[in-house]
């Protein structure tokens, strides 16, 4: 499925973007998470394990068990 990222404030920063599409397999934001942590490097540090991230689906605040769907807009933000 495709989801479309967004990346605010100091994670946009530390990524170098601040949005991109992936093509992703995650059926979760949890998943989709340890995807991106998954790549290494400025993705890994932004969004590490430990880190205060917030995530919002399609423009509301979600919960990281939160479902995915095909065309999701996903945002991380710091809080």
């Amino acid at each position: 499925m495709k989801v479309n990222l967004r990346y605010f404030a100091s994670i946009r920063e530390a990524i170098g973007t601040g949005s991109e599409s992936l093509d992703t397999g995650a059926t979760t934001l949890t998943a989709l998470r340890d995807e991106l942590i998954a790549r290494g490097g400025a993705h890994a540090d932004a969004l590490a394990r430990g880190r205060a991230v917030r995530v919002s689906l399609n423009q509301t605040m979600a919960d990281e068990s939160a479902a995915l769907v095909d065309g999701a807009e996903v945002a991380f933000f710091p809080p």
